[in-house]
């Protein structure tokens, strides 16, 4: 239960942080008024380094049972935890109301800590 909770929560990280990078490149900087150019192209790199750490993370929870070391998961969930409740929250206060982003990030935070 504890590997296949590290393993849904991998899982659903990364379809977060994919899902994250198509909202951003479809929705936000399609109609975002950015200049110049320099700035808009910084602000969608520093958008998406958060994509490519959740996506990474991702794939570290789903190693984690097979890694062999005790250790190595509980770093690698309470990072997990961090990144993704940081997010979570910061999306919470961000769109003060229901909203799949910080309920989806929740959820990988919550089977993470399941998986311990």
């Amino acid at each position: 239960m504890r590997d296949w909770a590290l393993e849904a929560a991998g899982v659903l990280a990364i379809v977060v942080a994919i899902a994250h990078a198509a909202i951003a490149e479809w929705h936000v900087f399609a109609t975002a008024q950015i200049a110049p150019q320099a700035t808009r192209n910084l602000l969608r790199l520093i958008w998406q380094a958060s994509t490519v750490d959740w996506i990474g993370f991702g794939v570290l929870l789903i190693a984690a049972p097979w890694l062999g070391s005790q250790v190595a998961r509980h770093w690698i969930i309470a990072m997990a935890v961090v990144v993704y409740g940081y997010a979570a929250v910061a999306n919470a206060l961000a769109v003060r109301g229901p909203h799949a982003g910080w309920i989806l990030m929740s959820c990988v935070v919550a089977l993470a800590l399941t998986g311990l």
